[in-house]
């Protein structure tokens, strides 16, 4: 951060909303302060000739582009927040030559934005200093979607872990940089999963300036999946809502209509909790002619009476998904009990999660206007990986490496940040630090050949044993081979399937789990008691380059079954 940036801030705190339990269960636009009677003073639209220019009768006066439908201009209270780099804020990276209309009902005011199959929305309600977004998409022909808004440089201090400046050195691609100091920024670390937040943005204590997201029905990934929030850079920041993403995704891209997100001004708070989107109704907006915008009446409820089976010392996180849209809610702690409204009518996989692994599914359809109510739903012991018995495991099976060695500072920082413990190091089973010690990701050319030393009694070395373990993801089809005592090594495993983009590196263990088994004879054992076994876990594959980029893998758990 320069100078000039730190004096032109006397104060900034990063704010980020947390997630209520209904998770991703709203409607399918925000609650609204109550419509006033009449447009607020002021309110209203003009065209400058190149811009269609809206006064919200509140502090907020935008623009947005005649020719492209690029937001121009973002005006509160007087000073300009919107650009950074000579650069608009809009859909992707811009869309080219569209066709942009405008309408006013009463209250609210409606601009239109077509470019080709993709539509994308603008509206504004009198009194408010909130710009609502909407953005449908058909098909590929623009390839990922998002909004970026684009905010001019000095106005909110750069200093988070997604920042960075040109004086930064680049370690990867063109997109992760390292201070002078050792530590890592990119815009790729946000540290939270889409269930985490409701809000992402910035205040300096009198102003605050926000991106509240939509309930993502229409994107890909699910609860725990981490994308682009926001980020700072020597020119300015950005704040995104990331509709689809295809880095580290483990789903297809869904499309249609996506929104209402909300772009909000506050004087320093945060945004008001009737825009976040367990609390969104859309009836100011049931009648404004959004293509493909559906209603609360057209939307139903999904509602379960309990889940057993569960280990109470994890949150449980029910899903829903099929091809066209996704939702969440959280499971009650005391009994399991959920709910999850505002889902377009279909069928759905549910998916209970312990943490974040997938312990039970069933199929749910959801009809308009109604709820569907479910029975308590059982998780079936055998569905649990730690319920079954063993020698010794290293971590928990919940569907992320939490608890491992760097688990926490990965998921906003490089693995090469001058924060993280050394990637090498074996594990002795018994010492109290198993978890702690053991790395959280492996790499064919930072840390294989891990070694991990254990002791088995004489009745436990005359059996053969089954070996465990757990992964999130992996990159460039990385995946474990063992080895024990230098005497039995076992085949090398089929990858499973995994995203094949960046991970690891990008603040993201998010894939598919999967477990690895091996069946490990009595022969491989050592038969003196006093002695330690020695399990040595390389990372094999034929894919990937050197260093934090060769062939890895995240680790969930690792067990020896009795």
């Amino acid at each position: 951060m320069s100078a000039t940036e730190s004096s032109s801030v006397a104060r900034r705190t990063f704010v980020l909303g947390a997630a209520t339990a209904a998770g991703s269960a709203a409607l399918a636009g925000p609650l609204a302060p109550a419509a006033p009677a009449a447009p607020a003073a002021g309110f209203g639209w003009s065209d400058d000739g190149s811009n269609y220019v809206v006064d919200t009768g509140a502090s907020l006066v935008f623009k947005v582009s005649k020719t492209n439908g690029d937001l121009t201009s973002l005006a509160y209270k007087g000073t300009e927040y919107q650009g950074y780099g000579g650069r608009n804020s809009h859909v992707e990276s811009g869309l080219g030559t569209s066709t942009v209309t405008i309408t006013q009902s009463g209250a609210t005011i409606l601009i239109s934005v077509t470019y080709g199959t993709l539509k994308h929305y603008y509206a504004a309600r009198g009194g408010e200093n909130n710009v609502y977004l909407w953005t449908s998409k058909a098909d590929t022909s623009v390839s990922a979607t998002r909004y970026i808004v684009r905010v001019r440089a000095g106005l909110f201090l750069n200093d988070e872990p997604d920042s960075y400046t040109y004086t930064n050195s680049t370690i990867e691609a063109s997109d992760v940089f390292a201070k002078s100091d050792g530590q890592t920024r990119s815009k790729h670390y946000s540290k939270l999963r889409v269930i985490d937040y409701d809000y992402i943005g910035w205040t300096t204590g009198s102003v605050g300036l926000w991106i509240v997201r939509s309930n993502h029905e229409k994107a890909s990934g699910g609860p725990f999946y981490r994308s682009l929030l926001r980020h700072q850079s020597a020119d300015g920041g950005g704040l995104y809502e990331i509709l689809y993403y295809g880095e580290n995704q483990t789903e297809d891209q869904r499309f249609g209509l996506q929104g209402p997100y909300v772009i909000a001004f506050t004087d320093g708070g945060a945004p008001s909790s009737s825009l976040h989107h367990a609390n969104l109704t859309t009836s100011w907006a049931d009648s404004l002619g959004i293509s493909g915008y559906v209603g609360a009446s057209g939307r139903g409820r999904v509602a379960g009476v309990g889940i057993s089976g569960r280990n109470t010392a994890y949150a449980y996180t029910v899903g829903l998904a099929n091809s066209s849209a996704q939702y969440w809610g959280s499971a009650r702690s005391s009994d399991g009990y959920f709910s999850i409204a505002g889902v377009l009518p279909g069928t759905y996989t549910l998916t209970v999660h312990k943490g974040e692994l997938a312990v039970c599914a069933t199929s749910v359809t959801v009809t308009a206007g109604a709820t569907t109510t479910l029975d308590t739903i059982t998780v079936p012991s055998s569905n649990d990986p730690s319920n079954a018995s063993a020698i010794w495991r290293i971590g928990d099976w919940n569907g992320s490496p939490g608890g491992f060695k760097n688990a926490d500072l990965m998921t906003y920082a490089h693995p090469s940040d001058v924060r993280a413990a050394s990637w090498t190091g074996n594990v002795v089973i018994g010492s109290g630090s198993e978890t702690s010690a053991f790395p959280c990701y492996l790499w064919k050319d930072v840390n294989s050949g891990l070694l991990v030393y254990f002791k088995l009694t004489a009745a436990q070395a005359a059996a053969a044993h089954t070996l465990r373990i757990g992964v999130t993801t992996a990159y460039a089809n990385g995946r474990p081979q063992i080895t024990v005592n230098d005497t039995w090594t076992s085949a090398i495993p089929s990858p499973p399937a995994q995203p094949s983009t960046r991970s690891l590196t990008v603040g993201s263990y998010r894939g598919n789990n999967h477990t690895f088994t091996y069946s490990i004879p009595a022969s491989a054992w050592r038969t003196d008691t006093g002695q330690y076994n020695v399990l040595k876990i390389d990372v094999v594959s034929g894919s990937g380059t050197t260093g934090y980029l060769s062939a890895g893998t995240a680790v969930d758990a690792i067990d020896l079954l009795a």
